[in-house]
């Protein structure tokens, strides 16, 4: 099996015109900053149960009451430890399962990792382009439905018998705790979307917290009968990561 992977986020950046200024009032022709004096303590003080962000000498530090749909205002020292920089990086993207031998179910492995300071949060949606197949020959290893046939690209279920055929994921937290729900129990599975039947893309991790390098653990699972017909199967899986402002 083959994976592909597709960063999709956005990066902005707001820069006034730059003229050079002095201190105590700096202005330009797009903006004029009047100050009675400039920052003269910042710092992060901390004790055996606390940390205190703070900057002393600003007029007006603190969040601003303007913002936008895609923006707000913040002022002071205090916001600049909360500027992570979005980022996403996969550690396997080639994930070969080799021999497989009938009804002995075969699992690889690869982790996700990202980094998010969007405050609305972030997820990671994930596809297939069709089942498993060989090109030449039309052979399938179809997605599994798990050992009671219910689990879908969305809905996960058990998935323990080695008599119960096909290929599926889950998910399993290694820093922080943003893999989507339905694999809190072990041998839990979903199908990927099959984008080749127009099934809609699933969340596979997100969430809603600040932070930086979290990072989850996708298994990859494929059993099949004595009945399979032998050949190299392949397809491709898409991970798309968005920010959300």
């Amino acid at each position: 099996m083959k994976l592909t992977i597709f960063l999709i986020f956005s990066t902005f950046y707001l820069l006034p015109s730059i003229t050079p200024a002095l201190a105590q009032t700096m202005s330009n022709t797009n903006y004029t900053l009047q100050m009675g004096n400039l920052n003269m303590t910042a710092g992060k003080p901390t004790g055996p149960s606390n940390k205190l962000n703070l900057t002393v000498g600003q007029t007006a530090p603190g969040l601003y009451s303007k913002s936008g749909v895609n923006y707000k205002v913040r002022a002071g020292f205090q916001y600049i430890k909360s500027i992570i920089a979005f980022a996403f990086s996969i550690s396997e993207t080639n994930i070969n399962f080799g021999t497989l031998s009938p009804t002995t179910p075969a699992t690889r492995t690869n982790n996700l990792t990202i980094s998010n300071g969007s405050a609305n949060g972030y997820q990671i949606t994930a596809f297939e382009n069709h089942q498993l197949n060989v090109p030449s020959t039309g052979s399938i290893i179809p997605d599994t439905t798990c050992d009671d046939g219910t689990c879908t690209e969305s809905t996960s279920a058990l998935w323990n018998n080695t008599l119960t055929y096909g290929f599926g994921y889950r998910c399993d937290n290694v820093s922080g705790t943003d893999c989507a729900s339905g694999f809190t129990t072990s041998n839990y599975y979903k199908q990927f979307a099959d984008n080749s039947v127009s099934e809609t893309p699933q969340a596979v991790v997100s969430g809603t917290n600040v932070g930086r390098s979290k990072q989850v653990q996708v298994t990859y699972k494929v059993n099949i009968s004595s009945s399979q017909p032998p050949g190299t199967y392949t397809n491709v899986i898409t991970y798309i990561a968005t920010p959300t402002f």
